[in-house]
């Protein structure tokens, strides 16, 4: 079964952290110096934040797949929607091994679609904008989490 996947940017790692693990009525999954993770069964979710100087809010949408067969069935989906898709393929990110690939909503939003091989002790890098389609490249700006974002004008949030 597929999990929703949100990560949000905060100012605040220690309050974020007492502030969802109350919420959650959990303690991390994973936490780090600059990072936490909470994973949730009810709601199916993978809660993410993490302080590396992006603007607070939602970094970006996913989508886990628990195996390798649900992996495919979301890429699949992927290559019918109307949008560039970068294939990451494997990497890390956010101290896990995974596959993934991106693709941005026509609102710029980044989603992430991954399925996780293992842990790692290292936070992982950006996903490099001259890796994505050229008709995507226009307009993207590293981010402090793993992805490329469009960078809208006129944005306000």
């Amino acid at each position: 079964m597929k999990r929703l996947h949100i990560h949000v940017a905060v100012d605040d790692l220690p309050g974020s952290i007492n502030f969802y693990s109350t919420l959650f009525a959990s303690a991390p999954t994973v936490e780090k110096s600059d990072y936490a993770k909470w994973m949730l069964e009810d709601p199916r979710v993978n809660f993410a934040i993490s302080a590396r100087g992006a603007k607070t809010g939602i970094e970006h949408l996913g989508i886990q797949a628990e195996d390798g067969e649900e992996l495919a069935e979301v890429y699949q989906r992927l290559a019918s929607a109307d949008a560039a898709v970068l294939e990451e393929g494997e990497t890390t990110c956010c101290y896990a091994k995974s596959e993934k690939s991106w693709v941005h909503d026509p609102s710029g939003i980044a989603w992430e679609v991954f399925h996780t091989t293992g842990e790692s002790v290292n936070y992982g890098g950006a996903a490099a904008a001259t890796d994505l389609p050229p008709s995507a490249r226009a307009g993207t700006e590293p981010q402090a989490c793993c992805t490329p974002t469009v960078k809208r004008d006129g944005a306000c949030c």
